[in-house]
């Protein structure tokens, strides 16, 4: 099942930022930030981050990393992500992507939501395309995430 994942960065009032989240695990969704800070240079200790999986689904798998660093460097960049493109993909702590389960049924579902784009793990892009027709962007690490993205 694909899920919209949103997330809003707002400056603190206060010296450090709080991090809330609904429908996602709070600490995994602190480990992202402390990723997008060390490896993209983000400067997040600042901001309140808020994340939310819309519709009050719960989703605990690895996949929806990307889709959660995505929703967060959007907002903080304040840039949107293209409304036919879809992620998704588990970052690592040095800053890559790394492979998925399920990555055929995932982009099939893409595709019949309509989405035209699909960035996901390098090494589960492999025949996608070609079985699918979509455009199938297969990216290493998460600085080849953000120049697909923005």
């Amino acid at each position: 099942m694909l899920l919209e994942i949103q997330a809003l960065v707002s400056g603190a009032k206060f010296g450090t930022g709080r991090r809330m989240t609904q429908g996602f695990d709070h600490n995994r969704a602190s480990l992202l930030i402390a990723v997008l800070e060390k490896r993209l240079g983000f400067q997040l200790a600042g901001d309140d981050i808020f994340v939310n999986v819309a519709g009050g689904v719960e989703v605990d798998e690895p996949a929806a990393d990307l889709g959660v660093i995505a929703a967060i460097a959007s907002s903080y960049r304040g840039l949107p992500i293209p409304h036919d493109t879809a992620v998704f993909g588990e970052a690592g702590l040095t800053g890559e992507v790394r492979r998925v389960l399920q990555a055929q049924a995932r982009a099939r579902e893409a595709k019949a939501l309509g989405f035209k784009k699909l960035i996901l793990p390098h090494s589960n892009k492999k025949g996608l395309e070609k079985l699918l027709g979509l455009r199938v962007v297969g990216v290493r690490d998460l600085e080849q995430a953000m120049d697909e993205l923005f």
